[in-house]
C-alpha cells in the first residue's frame, strides 16, 4: 500500500471520529444547560464560550457578547471555518475518495450519504431550531460508519490503519472535552456554593463522552472529579477512555509491523511507554494538578500522531 493512501485512511478515521465528538458536545452542552441546577451553567454565553473553547477557538474577550447563531454556524456548517463539522465531513469523504479501491462499497456509500446529509442541511434551520436534529443525525451516522468499518472490511492492515486514526482522535477529543469541562467547572465553581468536586459539569462531561450510564453502573454513585477522571482516563474497560484508546492503537500498530514493537525508535515503543505510565498512575496524582496532566497527555498524543505519520505515512 502506498504511504499516501495509508495516510488517507488514517485521516479518514480521524475526521469521522472528530465530527461525532464535536456534534455531541454541541448537543449535550446546549440542551443540558436547560436542566442545569445553577444560573451560571444555564447562561447561554457560558455555553457558547464552552463550545468555542472545546473546538480550540476560545473567545478571549470576556466582555464580548457572543451571538448564538454565529457561534453555532461557525462550529456546525461554516465552510470557511476549519474546525466546523461540515469541513471535517468533507475531509473524511475526500480521504475516502483517495482510498476508494481499498474500502468496501458499503462503507463508501455510508460516507457519501453522510457527506450529502451535512452538505444539504439548511444552515438557517440549523442555527434556529435544527441543532438537536443535526447533531443527533451526525452522531448516528458516525456510529453507522464505525459499524461499516468493523463489519464490511477485512481486519487486516487497512482496518488497523483506520482504527488507529479513530482511536488516536478519540483519545484526543476526550481529553479536549475533559479540558473544556474542567475549565467550565472552575468558572462555575462559585455557583455551586461548595466545591468543584460536585460540579454539574462532571455529569455533562460524561454525557459528552457518551459514558454517563457506564460510569453510574461502574461506581453506583453520583459523578465527582475523582470518579469521572478516573473512569475517562485510566479505566481500560471503558471504550471511551484514554487508556482504552491507547491499548487499541497499540494492538493495531503491531499488525502493521509486529517485529519492531520493542524497538525504542518506533511508534509502538512510544505508545507502550505512554500506556505503561498511565497504567500505574493513581488518579490522586492527576487530581493534584489536572491542568498540567491535560497538557502532558495532549502533548503525548500529538507526539504519537506525528511519529506515526513519519514512520508509516511519510511520502
Amino acid at each position: 500500500m502506498l504511504a499516501r493512501v495509508a495516510n488517507n485512511l488514517f485521516w479518514m478515521g480521524r475526521y469521522i471520529e472528530r465530527s461525532e465528538h464535536i456534534a455531541r458536545y454541541l448537543n449535550v452542552n446546549y440542551f443540558s444547560s436547560l436542566d442545569a441546577p445553577n444560573a451560571k451553567s444555564q447562561n447561554r454565553q457560558f455555553v457558547l464560550r464552552s463550545m468555542l473553547f472545546m473546538v480550540g477557538t476560545p473567545e478571549k474577550d470576556e466582555t464580548k457578547e457572543l451571538v448564538e447563531q454565529e457561534v453555532l454556524y461557525k462550529i456546525g456548517l461554516d465552510c470557511e471555518s476549519p474546525i466546523s463539522i461540515i469541513n471535517n465531513v468533507k475531509h473524511a469523504r475526500e480521504n475516502a475518495n483517495s482510498a476508494r479501491d481499498l474500502i468496501s462499497t458499503e462503507l463508501y456509500e455510508a460516507i457519501n450519504k453522510f457527506y450529502h446529509f451535512v452538505l444539504n442541511y439548511s444552515s438557517d434551520s440549523f442555527v434556529k431550531n435544527g441543532l438537536h436534529d443535526f447533531t443527533s443525525n451526525v452522531a448516528e451516522m458516525t456510529a453507522v460508519l464505525r459499524g461499516k468499518i468493523r463489519g464490511t472490511l477485512l481486519h487486516d492492515s487497512i482496518y488497523a490503519i483506520i482504527m488507529m486514526g479513530i482511536n488516536i482522535e478519540r483519545a484526543t477529543q476526550i481529553i479536549r472535552i475533559i479540558n473544556a469541562k474542567y475549565n467550565d467547572a472552575i468558572i462555575a465553581q462559585g455557583s455551586y456554593g461548595d466545591k468543584i468536586n460536585n460540579s454539574f459539569e462532571w455529569t455533562t462531561l460524561l454525557k459528552c463522552a457518551e459514558s454517563y450510564d457506564m460510569m453510574r453502573r461502574y461506581y453506583k454513585k453520583t459523578p465527582t472529579t475523582i470518579s469521572t477522571l478516573e473512569f475517562l482516563i485510566l479505566n481500560p474497560n471503558c471504550p471511551r477512555s484514554i487508556m482504552n484508546s491507547l491499548n487499541q492503537v497499540f494492538n493495531h500498530i503491531k499488525i502493521l509491523d509486529p517485529s519492531r514493537a520493542y524497538d525504542k525508535n518506533t511508534t509502538a515503543f512510544l505508545i507502550g511507554k505512554v500506556r505503561a505510565e498511565y497504567e500505574y498512575k493513581y488518579i490522586e496524582e492527576i487530581e493534584e494538578n489536572i491542568q498540567v496532566f491535560i497538557e502532558n497527555i495532549l502533548q503525548n498524543l500529538n507526539e504519537i500522531s506525528e511519529k506515526m505519520e513519519k514512520e508509516f505515512f511519510n511520502y
